[in-house]
C-alpha cells in the first residue's frame, strides 16, 4: 500500500511538472516592442547638473549648521 502512494505521488508530481512546464513555455511570446521615453527636446530640471551642485551645497550648509547650533561658548 505505502508503494502504491508513493507511486501516486510521483506520478502527481510528474504531472504537475508537465503542466507547469507546459504553461512557462506557453508564455514565451516573441514581440518586439519599442518604448520612446524621450518625448520631444524638454529636459526635466533633476536632469541639471546645476540643480545638483546647489542642491549638494544646501544639504551641506544645512548638515554644518545642525552640527554647529548645539555648542555653546
Amino acid at each position: 500500500m505505502k508503494m502504491l502512494t508513493s507511486f501516486k505521488n510521483k506520478l502527481l508530481l510528474s504531472t504537475l511538472m508537465l503542466f507547469s512546464s507546459i504553461l512557462a513555455f506557453a508564455q514565451d511570446k516573441k514581440v518586439d516592442v519599442d518604448i520612446n521615453v524621450n518625448k520631444g527636446n524638454q529636459s526635466q530640471w533633476y536632469t541639471q547638473p546645476w540643480v545638483w551642485i546647489v542642491g549638494g551645497a544646501v544639504f551641506i550648509l544645512l548638515i554644518v549648521a545642525l552640527t554647529r547650533g548645539g555648542k555653546k561658548e
